[in-house]
């Protein structure tokens, strides 16, 4: 089974990244991009059969590791 993770920043946590990838698309002529939010996208391999199981499995993985609940979420889809 495969679980695929999107991770991005809450809303009103400052973006550093996505201001730089905003301005460089202006920079290139994108012209009209309002704003640009940039985050992270993990594809995990398992080796859970049991839907539930993996999804309980991975939301412990994003709590502990990878994704800083603090300040981001995160979205799980089972596949």
């Amino acid at each position: 089974m495969k679980a695929k993770v999107h991770i991005t920043l809450k809303n009103g946590v400052l973006d550093p990244q996505g201001k730089a990838v905003q301005h460089a698309l202006g920079s290139l002529g994108f012209a009209g991009v309002n704003d640009v939010r940039q985050g992270k996208y993990i594809e995990l391999d398992l080796a859970e059969s049991d839907p539930a199981k993996a999804r309980e499995a991975v939301e412990q993985m994003c709590r502990q590791l990878l994704a800083n609940t603090v300040i981001e979420n995160y979205s799980i889809e089972l596949v």
